[in-house]
């Protein structure tokens, strides 16, 4: 029987608050081969069936390869040293699942949300259809939705779903874009007026009797880390609660394999992707949002496959009932692949859950590209060429991104106190949210730009959102508890430390709790202590001017002006403050003083 195009086989899905009545899937069909466990039945499926289940998360439009630390995963050694491997690059995702998929002919792929936004240029500029067509050609077959899926808001998240040109810069190419083959599920993202899911809640896999449910929630506390105007008009439920109700109603369809898509995640630890998070018990070696969520969810889900943190880890973490369950993630941009087999009993409908197996793989540079995805990323890079060549700065250096305070993060900062001067030369100081620096600049040239040379790809790759630079009147008082913030409340047991412009300085004392972290004596700008009464201009972009990330203080700024956005603010200050003979160093990023 000939294979067919997967185009014919195109699925729409209804995108509830705004358009009603699509249909929804077509099954998947295809003739099968003998059960190996069956030889006196030959054309009788056997009671167990193998389906192997691939999953990855947090891809985020990373068509080409990451460069940098972005591009690399570290992997244990049994003499427990480690390396790092070059990874990721959807060329060679392609042909690793591709790969993967042989001999298994039941197989799914399912994602964990976040596959597009935050994304480089080549993806980015096109409001990612270049990603969504290229995860058509992977064959992904279900994906949750993530908080980036929600960057450009629901309308334009429906698009994505069912195609159509983007309603102000039009069609990029002379074919209409034709959304997504697979269904983006938002089993916990409501209209706030019907009270209805925005998105398919759930979505079942089919083939020759085995039925396997997918339901697919991102996290709850999606509102507080995307711009309000992207999350208007919507309710976001608890995970838990959410992946409980669904799986009673997949079950009183008759499903009872389900597999949950979860875009909230845990922190190993251990950095390695192949570390084991089961050692020395159960789940030991992972903490996190997903702990919780995972002894919690209804034993009824069978797996977890989660995402958000862009950690890798394969754990078993006990459900409700003692049973352990396997809780997956493949760290980002494509850099992984999780392999889970799923053992399905067709007399129960269930999966034996003792015999599942998974591991994460590396998406190896080794392996031919995938010719059809090279293509497509020639096609898109031919349009955006033209802009992303453009040189806008000159670096020394590799300035990175990782760290508790970066190089990369108070090189942006720096950029935007310059630009918040422009605006009112009364400006102090400027902050940056490090979830919003995405990459990190790197020396050796990525194309034929020659060394050192930053281009506008680069410089978008770093900043994606086109937030703008917002100004705004903060006490000190306020400032001195939005650092607090960092450390405190919704940022407690996960910190999340601003990057900080040239001049402000104080320490971050680990050994201590709570907001104490914050030494409040330490905190200087320019040398002299912070004036909890005096008046301070400061630089932000607007999603931290409105309270993102759970800085309340800096929302409470006044007299705001807003100015342009952050990647034009970003490329002005490279190209006023370096050239080919005088290049940018690296920031020291010795701002904050870390106290161990």
């Amino acid at each position: 029987m000939p294979s067919v195009p997967r185009r014919t086989r195109r699925r729409t899905y209804a995108f509830l608050a705004a358009t009603a009545g699509l249909a929804t899937a077509a099954a998947l069909a295809t003739a099968l081969p003998a059960d190996a466990h069956e030889d006196r039945h030959p054309h009788r499926p056997g009671r167990y069936q193998d389906v192997q289940l691939l999953s990855f998360n947090d891809l985020h439009g990373n068509l080409e390869p990451p460069s940098g630390s972005s591009g690399r995963v570290t992997e244990l050694q049994p003499d427990g040293t480690t390396k790092t491997i070059d990874a990721g690059g959807v060329e060679y995702l392609a042909t690793h699942l591709r790969n993967a998929r042989k001999g298994h002919p039941y197989s799914v792929t399912a994602a964990g949300g976040d596959l597009v936004g935050a994304s480089p240029l080549l993806s980015g500029l096109f409001h990612d259809e270049p990603t969504v067509e290229a995860l058509n050609k992977l064959d992904l077959d279900v994906t949750s939705v993530g908080n980036h899926e929600f960057d450009e808001g629901a309308r334009e998240l429906a698009r994505l779903q069912n195609g159509g040109c983007h309603p102000k810069d039009g069609c990029y190419t002379d074919k209409e874009f034709q959304g997504a083959d697979f269904p983006y599920l938002a089993a916990n993202v409501q209209d706030e007026t019907t009270g209805r899911p925005i998105l398919k809640p759930y979505w079942v896999w089919k083939k020759n009797g085995v039925r396997i449910g997918f339901i697919g929630v991102t996290l709850e506390g999606t509102p507080g880390i995307v711009s309000a105007e992207g999350v208007k008009g919507l309710a976001f439920k608890d995970e838990t609660e959410t992946i409980n109700k669904y799986a009673k109603v997949l079950q009183r369809q008759g499903v009872q394999s389900i597999v949950a898509l979860i875009h909230e995640g845990g922190f190993p630890a251990s950095g390695s992707y192949n570390y084991d998070c089961d050692s020395p018990g159960a789940g030991d070696g992972i903490s996190g949002p997903i702990v919780d969520i995972a002894k919690n969810v209804t034993p009824a889900v069978d797996a977890l496959v989660t995402g958000h943190t862009h950690q890798a880890y394969v754990c078993t973490v006990p459900d409700p009932s003692g049973r352990p369950r396997m809780v997956t993630s493949a760290s980002s941009f494509g850099r992984l692949y999780t392999d889970t087999t799923l053992t399905y009993d067709r007399r129960t409908g269930d999966i034996v859950r003792t015999a599942v197996n998974s591991a994460n793989h590396v998406v190896t540079r080794d392996v031919p590209k995938a010719a059809d995805i090279t293509g497509l990323i020639g096609k898109w890079n031919a349009l955006a060429a033209p802009i992303g060549n453009r040189p806008i700065g000159y670096i020394s250096g590799d300035i990175g991104n990782t760290g508790t305070e970066s190089p990369m993060g108070d090189l942006v900062a720096d950029a935007q106190l310059a630009h918040g001067r422009e605006l009112d030369p009364k400006t102090s100081l400027a902050l940056m949210n490090p979830g919003g620096v995405r990459a990190g600049l790197t020396y050796a040239a990525k194309g034929a730009e020659g060394d050192g040379v930053v281009t506008y790809a680069e410089g978008f790759t770093v900043q994606p959102f086109a937030n703008t630079v917002n100004l705004v009147d903060l006490s000190g008082a306020q400032l001195i508890q939005a650092l607090k913030e960092q450390v405190s409340g919704v940022n407690e047991a996960a910190p999340k430390i601003l990057q900080p412009s040239a001049g402000l300085t104080y320490t971050l004392d680990l050994t201590k709790s709570g907001a104490d972290r914050v030494v409040t004596g330490s905190i200087r700008l320019n040398g002299a202590p912070v004036d909890p009464a005096a008046t301070y201009r400061v630089a932000m972009n607007a999603f931290l001017a409105g309270g993102g990330d759970g800085f309340p203080s800096l929302g409470q700024g006044k007299n705001t002006v807003v100015g342009s956005d952050d990647l034009a603010a970003l490329e002005k200050y490279l190209t006023a403050n370096s050239s080919p003979s005088s290049p940018i160093a690296p920031p020291a990023a010795n701002r904050v003083t870390i106290v161990k």
